[in-house]
């Protein structure tokens, strides 16, 4: 499956690893809820709705990235993903195993998922991202968590300069 996703806690690298992924000439899917939020914000809204109806505004933009994505037998990284999003929403309003089963069914993507760590050295706010690095810790426990209640397997990236993380992805990839 060409469809891979990187995970991770806010601010653990990811979309610097993909803007990586993407200079050596991959195609990438960008993640929606920062999207959201800036939306919002322009708006002058506060950064986040309800937590159901955030998880399912992320779900439905993740519904329709995956079916729109690029055509290729290549690799295509996703920022997080749909997955993250049905997390989201069965957090905020559980859905029956049954349900979750036929998503992840319909919209499957490579079973290893690539997972940056929480790492406080690069961690850093900004307009979309208003957690603290306890809080990204905190999300990080619970993504992990849900990818493997998932199914996926795990691949920890190490906290090395994104060039050496591009290069660790692609080697687990190839391997």
């Amino acid at each position: 499956m060409p469809h891979v996703i990187v995970s991770g806690g806010p601010g653990a690298g990811k979309t610097t690893l993909l803007a990586e992924l993407a200079a050596r000439g991959h195609e990438t899917v960008d993640e929606s809820a920062r999207a959201i939020i800036a939306e919002r914000l322009a708006r002058g809204e506060s950064p986040r709705p309800d937590p159901v109806t955030f998880a399912r505004e992320i779900l439905r933009r993740d519904i329709e990235k995956y079916v729109n994505r690029p055509r290729t037998s290549e690799w295509v990284f996703f920022d997080r993903s749909l997955i993250e999003a049905m997390g989201m929403l069965h957090e905020a309003s559980p859905s029956a195993t049954s349900e979750l089963q036929s998503m992840l069914a319909t919209y499957p993507f490579h079973p290893t998922v690539f997972v940056l760590p929480p790492w406080e050295a690069i961690y850093s706010t900004d307009a979309e991202r208003d957690q603290s690095f306890a809080e990204a810790v905190q999300v990080h426990a619970r993504i992990v968590e849900w990818y493997r209640w998932c199914g996926y397997m795990l691949d920890e990236v190490p906290r090395l300069p994104v060039a050496g993380r591009a290069d660790h992805v692609l080697r687990v990839l190839h391997s």
